[in-house]
C-alpha cells in the first residue's frame, strides 16, 4: 500500500533524508519514530506528494506520487503536522470545503462530514472560527479533514499533539478502528503512542532508517529485558536479598523511584526466584515487575549512538 524506495531530501549542503527505503501494508499502523530535525516530517511530506525528493520514489496503492499524483493523493488522507487549516473559516464550512476538494457528490459529502463530526467529536464547535479552537480541537478538525474521503492510506504526523489524556484516548481508539483496513503511518515522538496503537516501529535520526522492528522485538533490545523491578522502603534489604541470587547478574538501586532492578544472566529468567527470595526473607515490597524492555532507552541508545551523531 505504500512503497518507499531510496527516498532522499536535500537543502543545499544539508541531507535532511538519507535513502530511506521500506513498505507498509493493509492493516499495519506504523510509528515512524526519531527525535526532532531527524526528517520524519519531511519524509511524510514526500510520501503525500506535497514535497519533491531530491532523488528516489514513493508509491501510494501502485501508483507514484510525483509521476501520477492525483490517483495517488486521492487514495490518501493526510494531516500535516500543526494541522494547518484556514483560520476564518468554521469547521463545518472547512469540511464542505474538503469534500468540494475531493469531489464527493452533495449528498455523500453531508453523509461522510457527519460522519467525521461524530467520530471526533466536533459537533460543539461546528460553528466557530477555527481560529477561535483550541489547539486540542484545531487537530481535531486536522484529523477530521484527513479522513472525510474515506481513503485506504492515511499518514498522520503528530496526531495527539495538543490533545488532553481523554481526547489522545479516543484519538488512539479511531486510529485502532480504523486500522483493520486501513494503511496507517503515525509520525510521532511520543514513545506512547508506539505502545498505543502501532503493529511495527520505524527509528530514524539524522535522516537515515535506523531500526525497523515490531515494538516488542525493539524493546527486547533493552538492557531491561527480562529484568524485574522491585519497588520498596528497605531499598537496601531488597539489594541484599538480590545479590545473594546466582540467576542475577547485578543489581541497580533507583533512590528517587525507590526501586531496586535486578538483572539477569544471560538466558535465565529471575522473576520466581526473586519473588521467593523476598517472601521467604519476610521482606516487604508495594510493587513487583517483570521488564519488558523499555522502549525509550532503546530510543536513545539507537539515536544517540556515535555513527548517528557524525
Amino acid at each position: 500500500m505504500i512503497e518507499v524506495r531510496a527516498l532522499s531530501k536535500r537543502y543545499g549542503d544539508i541531507l535532511a533524508v538519507d535513502q530511506v527505503s521500506f513498505t507498509v501494508e493493509t492493516g499495519e499502523v506504523l510509528g515512524f519514530l526519531g527525535p526532532n530535525g531527524a526528517g520524519k516530517s519531511t519524509t511524510m511530506k514526500m510520501i503525500a506528494g506535497f514535497l519533491a525528493p531530491t532523488s528516489g520514489s514513493a508509491r501510494v496503492c501502485g501508483f507514484d506520487v510525483e509521476e501520477q499524483p492525483l490517483e495517488a493523493k486521492r487514495r490518501l488522507g493526510y494531516l500535516p503536522e500543526g494541522a494547518p487549516s484556514y483560520g476564518e473559516m468554521t469547521p463545518l464550512r472547512f469540511l464542505k470545503f474538503i469534500a468540494d476538494v475531493r469531489g464527493l457528490s452533495e449528498s455523500e459529502g453531508r453523509k461522510r462530514i457527519a460522519a467525521v463530526i461524530e467520530q471526533l467529536h466536533l459537533g460543539a464547535v461546528l460553528h466557530q472560527p477555527i481560529e477561535t479552537l483550541s489547539k486540542g480541537f484545531r487537530r481535531r478538525v486536522g484529523l477530521a479533514q484527513a479522513i472525510l474521503h474515506d481513503p485506504p492510506v492515511l499518514i498522520l504526523d503528530e496526531p495527539t499533539d495538543g490533545l488532553d489524556p481523554n481526547q489522545k484516548h479516543e484519538v488512539r481508539e479511531l486510529i485502532r478502528s480504523m486500522a483493520k483496513d486501513k494503511t496507517i503511518i503515525v509520525s510521532t515522538h511520543i514513545l506512547e503512542e508506539v505502545h498505543a496503537v502501532c503493529t511495527r516501529a520505524i527509528i530514524i535520526a539524522k535522516g537515515r532508517l535506523l531500526a525497523d522492528d515490531a515494538p516488542a522485538r525493539l524493546e527486547a533490545r533493552s538492557r531491561y529485558h527480562g529484568a524485574v523491578s522491585v519497588s520498596a522502603e528497605d531499598l537496601v534489604a531488597v539489594e541484599a536479598a538480590l545479590r545473594t541470587l546466582p540467576e542475577v547478574a547485578r543489581v541497580e538501586i533507583d533512590a528517587t523511584q525507590r526501586r531496586v532492578t535486578a538483572f539477569p544472566r544471560d538466558g535465565k529468567a529471575i522473576f520466581e526466584p526473586v519473588t521467593r527470595s523476598l517472601r521467604e526473607r519476610g521482606i516487604a515490597f508495594a510493587g513487583i515487575e517483570l521488564e519488558r524492555g523499555r522502549l525509550d532507552e532503546v530510543f536513545r541508545t539507537i539515536t544517540t549512538a556515535e555513527g548517528v551523531r557524525t
